[in-house]
């Protein structure tokens, strides 16, 4: 399927894109959709800058209040069909969800896609599965975590049950650290905004056992319920905490075949488990001696601009794959460029202002790297996790091997100064 095909009767294509003001995602999807010709409407929290000049039109929903909002996409949708409605990032995943079913498009089932967004929730769908499991509880924000402490399962991991990007997730080694971990991640839920994006979930805090291992990354997309991988993706740099900020990606995975089988069919069976049907999924695992471990499951598609690493077919994009297999399209040909391809998330070293970024001409002639792009502009306070939620940029390269990838990114990233006032 190249580019522009099914321009017929564009209008019949309409699709709905649900994403907040702060998401990464705007472009890559509203470009995907120009290349494939479908009109899309952003469906957002406030007006968005991008929305506004988007010829397809704009709806102001609220996310926190999905019968509403489902509501208010039905009465458009009698004015203005929708063929399909697709959420970029965690925010607006269960209101795709419900907005899909009440127009019977097909899409992942509200159940599921709820059960996947509460990670105790998920824990315990993936246990009663039989998969492989942590020990883990969940524990009131407001209650004595000097109590939790003394029997907690050491090493272990203390997590809110629905933020992402590695926001407010912390190892603790003992009941200190313990005590710690949770009073700084109830502190982290008790924000205002994320309280009211949290709602009972941000009451509670997910404490699991340590997985140890390497960790991949899982991009797939479902149809009727059956799993299609797009990419295994490798991170190359050890996740052991206290604190998880991702830094690497790269694909392809560089695990042998049998472990990457094995990754694939973890996943299969947890979107079984989960009851998750038709559309993206994105899924983090540990592998150990004792095989693969879902860490996390999402029913969305790959987080910042990561999914700038991946093509598919002739230079497809993921977003324009997604947006074509959402209108029922036969995606079933495109396979993932030959090429390694690799992304670095630019870490934040410390809490403070971001000054200049220097180096960055020396970075970008770094061979193999294809372009270096700062997210967050000069002046504005920077956090790393686990209170803070964004990337100070992100770096990409493409090349022959997954080692020359990482080779090229780590490169480019030690040509960068970066200033933190």
């Amino acid at each position: 399927m190249g580019h522009g095909h099914h321009v017929s009767a564009p209008d019949e294509n309409r699709v709905l894109l649900l994403m907040t003001t702060t998401t990464y995602r705007a472009t890559s999807f509203l470009e995907a959709a120009e290349a494939l010709g479908v009109p899309a409407v952003v469906g957002s929290d406030r007006r968005q800058s991008l929305a506004a000049a988007n010829p397809g039109g704009h709806l102001t929903l609220d996310f926190a209040r999905p019968d509403d909002a489902t509501g208010a996409i039905v009465d458009f949708h009698r004015r203005y069909p929708l063929r399909a409605v697709l959420a970029t990032d965690d925010d607006g995943v269960i209101l795709a969800a419900q907005a899909a079913a009440a127009l019977s498009l097909p899409h992942h089932p509200v159940s599921a896609v709820m059960s996947a967004r509460d990670k105790h929730r998920m824990r315990e769908v993936l246990r009663d599965a039989g998969a492989p499991s942590p020990d883990f509880r969940s524990l009131p924000i407001d209650g004595d975590p000097t109590e939790a402490a003394k029997t907690a399962p050491y090493p272990c991991v203390l997590k809110p049950l629905h933020l992402a990007a590695s926001r407010g997730v912390i190892r603790a080694d003992d009941p200190e650290s313990f005590v710690a971990a949770f009073r700084r991640i109830a502190a982290i839920l008790t924000i205002p905004e994320i309280a009211a994006a949290g709602g009972s979930q941000a009451s509670r805090i997910l404490v699991e056992s340590f997985i140890p291992g390497v960790e991949v990354a899982v991009e797939g997309i479902l149809t009727s319920g059956r799993l299609r991988v797009l990419t295994i993706y490798d991170k190359p740099d050890p996740l052991d905490g206290p604190y998880f900020e991702e830094t690497l990606l790269v694909t392809p995975s560089r695990h042998p075949d049998e472990l990457r089988d094995e990754v694939a069919e973890r996943v299969q069976e947890a979107v079984r488990a989960l009851g998750l049907t038709d559309g993206p999924v994105h899924a983090e695992l540990r592998i150990n001696d004792r095989g693969a471990w879902i860490v996390e499951i999402a029913p969305r598609s790959i987080g910042g601009l990561c999914s700038r690493t991946l093509r598919f077919g002739d230079g497809i994009s993921l977003e324009e794959l997604l947006l074509s297999h959402a209108l029922g399209w036969d995606v079933g040909a495109l396979e993932r460029e030959r090429a390694a391809a690799g992304v670095m998330m630019i870490p934040i070293s410390r809490r403070g202002v971001l000054g200049e970024v220097r180096g960055r001409c020396a970075a970008e002639t770094t061979p193999s790297i294809e372009e270096i792009r700062i997210s967050i502009p000069a002046g504005q306070e920077v956090a790393p996790p686990p209170e803070g939620n964004r990337y100070l940029g992100f770096i990409f390269s493409r090349a022959e091997t997954p080692a020359e990838v990482e080779r090229a990114l780590r490169e480019a990233h030690r040509r960068l100064e970066i200033e933190i006032a």
